[in-house]
């Protein structure tokens, strides 16, 4: 028998469907420079996955002396530019898995902790109509590692959060997911999830198929009391 398919798959952005934390870390280092300050590659793996006011905090404690609103503002128009300059580098096998979705006629939303606009920009660049909702840093009150954002995204979509499948590549964004009562899927990228709780570690999306989705889903839920 055919595993049933999820009602909705819900996706990380940075990270799990493109590989933009390298664009995050260097607009942050010559950002606290400028005032002063030292910033580590370890102090910005600590930072990935967070909320972007949080994140911002975290730079002011390093020396940044601006607002959040305006960390937040050059930190995205940074990260941006990076993009229209360089490229949107998708994470390998997260183009293949999202078009097989959509043929599969599986909804899906991107719940990211980056602002709409900069979400917005990246999901115009995919040849296809790729998500059926953007829930950006912006549109929720609390971030993750808070369940707000997917469930947000749940009741935007109509679905049950126990129906449905998150993809993270944060410690952030799983206990986010995961406090959601979401079935969820770590995909590493730049800091280990080992430990965190997913409910399954794959080492990459390459290769990946609905199928996948759909055997992980029904497995987790005859292991989950009804």
């Amino acid at each position: 028998m055919t595993p049933a398919l999820p009602a909705a798959v819900l996706w990380d952005m940075d990270g799990t469907l493109v590989d933009t934390e390298p664009y995050w870390i260097a607009a942050e280092a010559p950002l606290v420079e400028r005032f002063g300050g030292t910033w580590t590659h370890e102090q910005a793996l600590q930072m990935v996955g967070m909320g972007l006011e949080d994140a911002a905090r975290i730079l002011q404690d390093a020396g940044v002396r601006m607002p959040v609103h305006e960390i937040i503002d050059l930190l995205t128009s940074e990260v941006m530019r990076q993009l229209r300059t360089e490229g949107v580098p998708f994470r390998p096998g997260a183009k293949e898995l999202l078009l097989g979705l959509r043929d599969a006629g599986i909804p899906t939303a991107l719940v990211t902790m980056s602002m709409r606009r900069m979400a917005t920009e990246i999901v115009d660049l995919i040849e296809f109509e790729a998500f059926d909702l953007v829930v950006g840093g912006d549109d929720v009150a609390r971030p993750k590692p808070f369940p707000d954002p997917y469930l947000q995204a749940c009741e935007a979509l109509g679905v049950r959060p126990e129906d449905v499948v998150a993809i993270e590549d944060s410690p952030n964004g799983l206990r986010s997911s995961l406090a959601a009562g979401i079935a969820s899927i770590g995909v590493p990228n730049v800091v280990s999830l080992v430990g965190v709780g997913a409910h399954e570690l794959w080492p990459t999306l390459d290769g990946r198929t609905v199928a996948d989705l759909a055997a992980f889903h029904a497995a987790h839920r005859q292991e989950t009391p009804a």
